[in-house]
């Protein structure tokens, strides 16, 4: 199957018709507990390649409903590789191909029926650096919500609750006609978290979101990110650990060739990790 002129995907043997609502882990699952009963998106033996080259060899984690699950590990691992397949972003890869299964409450997200930009209105992306487009506060977060056909009172009241759930309506409320490129880095990455929101998604993907971000900027989103999983699920990528360590519920720690060595909570992972290779990783053995 090929989407958006992008990724190609092969269903699995296991699975010869599609998506099938009782997925079960495979005997390549990583150490730890990769396992929960409440779990929104589940991946199976999930490979990933750019070409010739394997970027995730046979992933398989469960990600709980409204939790915070940290995605670590050294450049080149694959944590955002798995994060952009999870809402198949993968697809605006030419070389790219999934094998294996995605779920997302029980349905494949590679199933030949499913519809990406569908998919994407139900889980939202956050990226590393902020994009707001050159478009009013208003409208960036408006944007959506107009693609999809919401009336005009409806769109205004649904920008405010993503502003406020943002935690940026305070400081922008008098501005909100003013361009979205005049915040600071800071803002302007709440800014995106607000336009990622306001569709209503239930997942919201997160890669990096406060890297380019000074210490203060760093920290309100780091609350945001706390309050946002009262709400929503959240998956986030980063290379801060202790970033991971204080916001996260679950950590997943892939290392060098895209596998996932371990999945657990994250007091677990950062007091006891199962993985001597894990722990020499967070310990700054190696990576």
């Amino acid at each position: 199957m090929t989407a958006n002129g992008g990724s190609s995907r092969s269903v699995s043997a296991s699975d010869p018709g599609g998506s099938r609502s009782d997925a079960t882990m495979t005997d390549n699952a990583p150490l730890g507990s990769p396992r929960v009963d409440n779990a929104v998106i589940k991946s199976r033996d999930l490979d990933v390649y750019y070409g010739d080259d394997q970027a995730l060899h046979g992933v398989n984690m469960d990600i709980p409903e409204r939790k915070v699950t940290a995605l670590i590990g050294p450049s080149g691992c694959g944590k955002s590789t798995f994060l952009r397949s999870i809402n198949r972003m993968n697809d605006l890869i030419d070389i790219a191909r999934v094998d294996g299964d995605l779920y997302f409450h029980d349905k494949n997200v590679y199933d030949d029926d499913v519809d990406p930009v569908a998919l994407r209105r139900k889980i939202g992306m956050v990226f590393q650096k902020p994009n707001p487009f050159p478009k009013s506060i208003r409208d960036n977060v408006a944007y959506g919500l107009r693609v999809q056909g919401k009336d005009d009172g409806d769109v205004d009241e649904k920008v405010h609750t993503a502003l406020e759930r943002a935690a940026l309506l305070e400081e922008v409320e008098d501005q909100l006609d003013s361009s979205g490129l005049d915040l600071s880095g800071g803002q302007q990455q709440r800014l995106c978290i607000a336009r990622a929101i306001a569709p209503d998604p239930e997942v919201i993907l997160m890669d990096e979101p406060a890297s380019a971000l000074d210490p203060v900027a760093t920290s309100k989103i780091e609350d945001l990110i706390e309050d946002l999983a009262e709400e929503y699920t959240v998956v986030i990528v980063t290379h801060n650990m202790q970033q991971a360590a204080r916001i996260s519920d679950k950590t997943a720690v892939f290392l060098t060739g895209g596998h996932l060595v371990e999945f657990d909570d994250t007091n677990k992972i950062f007091e006891n990790p199962e993985s001597d290779r894990v722990e020499d990783y967070i310990t700054g053995k190696f990576g």
